[in-house]
């Protein structure tokens, strides 16, 4: 769901052992396998591993004996590209659906309701259960890379389709050509705009981390090696930034990354509040879950959703009536990227 920050901007967040870790060593340490004596802890690391905007990891999980809470990390908000917090509560939802995913392999039945802003889990015994998607929890990641451009057959749009429809959220998918061609003019436009933002470039640039060593020192943000782009000191990094970070490239990358798909999925909620924004989220999980388990990628292409005038024209090429888009997605076959980092559990329960 697309950074230059001064050190201060960055957040110093990360423990002592995570700064002296190596990026391969965080890697492994963030995407190690679920480990059945972890207990709800190992849990709220596994729900850590959703997509979310920016990988800002905008979440605070709050554990009780029997029960997990998602709440939103108000610290971590992107006022310039979420004003209304959407992407927030979507990436809580992408956060709850791998809870349940890693809760039934431990033995544990979640039962998730939305109140007061926030995710609850109640968990019951079960027989423990593990499904294909949990396995593709560790292997999943938002792939930002040009793709082989080969369709995917009509069984695996079905399966698409099942993963990707929700309580109140629907998935509209789109091979063919033209449209695909029509909904990329809404991502360029809306790229431009952004673009063309101060504060949303302003905003965008705290979250980028040029260098290995930025990225283990805060475990979040959106890691330079991670969208398929070179690893370079900040001091280096920082300056060129104008000079290759621009509006035509962007656009052209845009434009290019699209075509090379095979086809894009829509994600579209009833209504436009936050407990429908959570069930996108899932949604959106288990659609992102299963296109890894079936050896395929994705990457969010959400400028149309991000500029409100964009996101009511998308709606109306669409058809979409009063509803409006909550998400686009592409979807392809591609290549494996450098993983993006998250926070040490410690650090998101509260």
């Amino acid at each position: 769901m697309a950074g230059v920050a001064s050190a201060a901007a960055m957040r110093p967040q990360a423990s002592r052992a995570a700064a002296a870790m190596t990026y391969e060593e965080a890697v492994r340490a963030t995407w190690a396998p679920l480990r059945a004596e972890g207990g709800l802890g190992e849990i709220v690391r596994y729900a850590t591993l959703a997509a979310n905007s920016h990988n800002t990891q905008p979440w605070r999980f709050t554990v009780g004996p029997r029960s997990i809470a998602i709440a939103p990390d108000v610290s971590r908000r992107c006022p310039a590209v979420d004003p209304n917090d959407h992407h927030v509560f979507v990436s809580l939802g992408c956060a709850a659906e791998n809870l349940t995913h890693a809760a039934l392999a431990l033995g544990l039945r979640p039962t998730l309701r939305f109140e007061a802003n926030a995710i609850m889990a109640d968990f019951e015994n079960a027989s423990a259960e593990r499904s294909p998607l949990l396995a593709a929890i560790p292997h999943r990641q938002s792939t930002r890379a040009v793709y082989d451009g080969k369709p995917v057959s009509t069984d695996l749009l079905r399966e698409f389709g099942r993963a990707g429809s929700g309580e109140g959220v629907a998935i509209l998918l789109i091979t063919d050509r033209g449209q695909m061609a029509a909904v990329t003019d809404y991502v360029v436009e809306g790229n431009t705009t952004q673009m063309r933002d101060a504060r949303f470039m302003d905003e965008l640039k705290t979250w980028m981390r040029f260098s290995e060593r930025e990225a283990v020192a805060t475990m979040d943000g959106l890691f330079s090696r991670a969208s398929g782009n070179p690893a370079l000191p900040g001091w280096l990094a920082r300056p060129l930034l104008p000079f290759v970070f621009t509006e035509r490239g962007e656009n052209d990358k845009y434009r290019a990354c699209i075509e090379s798909s095979a086809g894009l999925a829509v994600f579209v909620a009833e209504h436009d509040d936050a407990a429908h924004w959570v069930e996108v989220g899932r949604a959106c999980q288990r659609f992102a879950l299963q296109a890894t388990a079936l050896g395929l990628k994705y990457a969010f292409v959400n400028q149309p959703v991000e500029v409100p005038q964009l996101r009511r024209q998308l709606a109306a090429y669409l058809d979409l009536g009063s509803r409006l888009p909550d998400l686009v997605i592409r979807f392809g076959a591609g290549p494996e990227l450098p993983k993006s980092l998250r926070r040490p559990v410690t650090q998101v329960i509260v």
